[in-house]
């Protein structure tokens, strides 16, 4: 009997170590696998995790054609075209101020009388001697008109007269240099002169200003020199005087300074009572325009060693345009090549896609 049990232990033990069918084991794993899939799905219902392509949220810009204007940008000041300084031409004592700060004076007008009592002396004695050789020349002339007297006694009377006469002219011219005059039209802006105060030529002068008649002096970079020129238009803002305007380079120097390597502009401007002589203003002169241009934001504009580039949303994926940009002014580039109008350029979120990414425009700007 126990020999019939260790001969039925063993039959079992050999059974138990025999392969297994692969075909089977292959059908019970697929079975297994089914039954996970179906497991998972419904978690995924269950939870909302369904596996799905993950989409960036971007902003972008619809491109168009429009008008896209260049300036440089400048400092410059404000100058008077007529900005002058009045000095006596001789020295002297100051016998008479005929005008103060602020008072407006005609061109030619006397503004300070310096003593020239001597002069005047002077003159009225070459007038009495003018006088004297005026009759003596009527005299002469009347008798060589009746044939009376020689002709070297009416030349002589003649040649007496002229020379009196220019001596007085002399005395005068000299006697005019003791006084100081206007050079132009304008308003009285310096003034620091006295009575009995002793002057000498280009010192304690007066300083006459036309404030109607002002332009702005500025210094443009040699770089420039190929785009700027005159009747360019300008805009104009004065700071201080709060006021802004629109002008055109009335004058473009043609040389370059050796020194600062710049050249200097003008623009005129018109008569404003807020605007004075020396303040400083910014001036932005248009060098280049294009009526149909295309412009993006200038932060749209990627970078690489290859080039320039942008993204562009085709149907709601990231697209890599390489483009060719132009200028750039005011926050915005102008593209010359490699996108056209209509496009939407992604402006926002461009740096945290690549080429193929799915993009959502969660705003659209113009």
């Amino acid at each position: 009997m126990k020999k019939l049990l260790y001969i039925s232990a063993i039959l079992v033990l050999a059974a138990c170590n025999k392969p297994k069918d692969k075909a089977a084991e292959l059908a019970d794993l697929k079975k297994q696998s089914a039954d996970i899939n179906i497991k998972i799905t419904k978690l995924e219902a269950e939870i909302g995790t369904k596996d799905s392509v993950k989409s960036t949220d971007v902003t972008v810009f619809d491109v168009k054609a429009q008008k896209f204007t260049n300036y440089v940008a400048l400092q410059g000041h404000i100058d008077a075209l007529d900005n002058v300084m009045a000095y006596s031409q001789s020295p002297g004592v100051i016998t008479a101020l005929n005008v103060k700060a602020g008072d407006h004076v005609d061109k030619g007008q006397v503004l300070v009388q310096l003593d020239n009592s001597v002069f005047n002396q002077q003159i009225a004695q070459a007038q009495t001697q003018v006088s004297l050789n005026k009759t003596l020349y009527d005299r002469q002339k009347n008798l060589w008109d009746q044939k009376i007297g020689t002709e070297v006694q009416y030349l002589q009377a003649q040649t007496a007269l002229q020379n009196s006469e220019k001596q007085v002219a002399i005395l005068r011219q000299q006697s005019a240099m003791y006084r100081i005059t206007s050079p132009i039209m304008g308003t009285i802006d310096q003034m620091d002169l006295k009575l009995g105060q002793v002057i000498q030529p280009g010192a304690n002068g007066i300083r006459i200003v036309n404030a109607d008649n002002l332009k702005i002096k500025a210094d443009v970079p040699e770089s420039y020199a190929a785009n700027i020129k005159q009747g360019d238009n300008v805009q104009v803002v004065v700071p201080d005087a709060n006021d802004s305007l629109m002008a055109k380079v009335t004058f473009a120097a043609k040389v370059i300074d050796p020194a600062s390597r710049s050249f200097g502009v003008e623009i005129k401007l018109p008569s404003s009572k807020s605007l004075r002589p020396n303040m400083t203003a910014v001036i932005k002169i248009a060098n280049y325009s294009k009526p149909n241009a295309l412009i993006v934001p200038i932060n749209a504009i990627q970078h690489s060693e290859a080039g320039d580039y942008l993204f562009v949303n085709k149907n709601g994926t990231a697209k890599r345009v390489n483009v060719k940009v132009g200028s750039t002014y005011g926050g915005e580039s102008e593209i010359l090549s490699g996108i056209t109008a209509g496009d939407e350029v992604v402006i926002r979120g461009a740096s945290d896609i690549e080429d193929g990414d799915k993009i959502k425009v969660s705003q659209s700007g113009n």
